[in-house]
């Protein structure tokens, strides 16, 4: 059996650099006050010994763990399936392996893991909590709130537990689903219907009223609730076009839905665009450049989304100036048209 060498210690790095263990404390933890030939001298002994300091220790020093926790409120089947959630993920982990933060994932797959994550952030394991998917019945925020953490959400706040002033980042969802509309309307769509998200979420609300927005006191029948999921979008398809037989246009509220209401259309006989036009939302490439036909889309950048969340929680971690110590509320980044054949 092969043993293990001892890890080098401060001391061992101190009498390799000439210098004092404070010093050498000093330099690791990234306090001031060190002359930089000492503190190079601290830092080629680091490199020459392999030391790595002990993650526990530092935190009594810096109060700092350098780990961010990212709540995802859906169950694992649902954040693994959809890219949203991986664009997102790689956003928020590019800026935190900018910031040599770590990224802890928690998921909830349903009411009895809204407990353990609260316990888990109230316990100070983590410098802050990045949020999403968030349902407006869902008790996470108040249990964050609870456990004073500071957190950066995504997605505009609507939900009825506690965190008034909270900081957010969206995306214009509003907007963009006018902008869907109107580009169905202005190419002579007149009976256009609607394939929602799930309603009890600020995104597929807000998609909601841009499409209202622009049609206005349409027939109640044009309005189909999914759940962001092919499936869904195609079960929503199928309702609508027995509702409707007239139908000539469709918005989806989401890329994936889009592609399901596709499969539906393909199945009932009608030509995408020339019997029904589509659009969807996200402008997700994997999905919306591969369908067939390729998707007309309201793009969001979503990997900006993630990173820029990760961007104000950190900009609120010690040490900062005064001047950063209080990030925005509320951020929304805008939304683009993304013209394909399918619209």
């Amino acid at each position: 059996m092969t043993e293990t060498a001892p890890r080098p210690t401060l001391e061992a790095v101190a009498a390799r650099a000439g210098v004092s263990r404070a010093t050498v404390s000093r330099v690791v933890n990234g306090a001031e006050g060190v002359r930089k030939p000492l503190a190079e001298r601290v830092r080629q002994a680091v490199a020459e010994l392999g030391y790595v300091p002990n993650q526990a220790a530092r935190s009594l020093v810096t109060k700092r763990h350098d780990a961010v926790a990212v709540v995802i409120a859906e169950p694992e089947t649902r954040v693994f399936a959809d890219p949203f959630f991986a664009l997102q993920l790689r956003g928020i982990s590019k800026e935190l392996t900018a910031h040599d933060a770590q990224l802890v994932l928690l998921l909830t797959e349903g009411r009895a893991d809204h407990a353990r994550v609260g316990r888990y952030l109230a316990g100070g394991h983590v410098d802050g909590a990045l949020v999403f998917s968030l349902h407006l019945d869902d008790p996470l925020p108040g249990l964050i709130q609870r456990a004073g953490v500071p957190t950066v959400f995504g997605g505009r706040p609507g939900w009825r537990d506690g965190t008034g002033g909270a900081v957010y980042v969206d995306s214009d969802n509003r907007g963009g689903a006018r902008a869907a509309v109107r580009h169905l309307t202005g190419l002579g769509r007149t009976r256009i219907g609607h394939i929602s998200g799930p309603l009890d979420q600020t995104s597929a609300a807000d998609r909601l009223d841009g499409f209202r927005d622009v049609m206005g006191d349409a027939d109640p029948r044009l309005v189909v609730r999914g759940d962001f999921t092919p499936a869904g979008g195609e079960r929503a398809m199928r309702e609508l076009l027995d509702r409707c037989p007239g139908l000539d246009g469709v918005f989806a509220a989401n890329d994936l839905t889009a592609a399901g209401a596709l499969r539906a259309l393909r199945e009932r006989g009608l030509r995408v665009p020339e019997d029904v036009a589509v659009v969807g939302f996200d402008d997700m490439l994997p999905i919306a450049e591969q369908t067939d036909p390729p998707l007309t889309t309201v793009r969001q950048d979503i990997e900006e989304m993630g990173r820029l969340m990760a961007r104000l929680l950190l900009r609120g971690r010690p040490p900062h100036t005064p001047a950063e110590s209080t990030p925005p509320p509320g951020v929304v980044l805008p939304t683009t048209l993304v013209r394909r054949a399918s619209a």
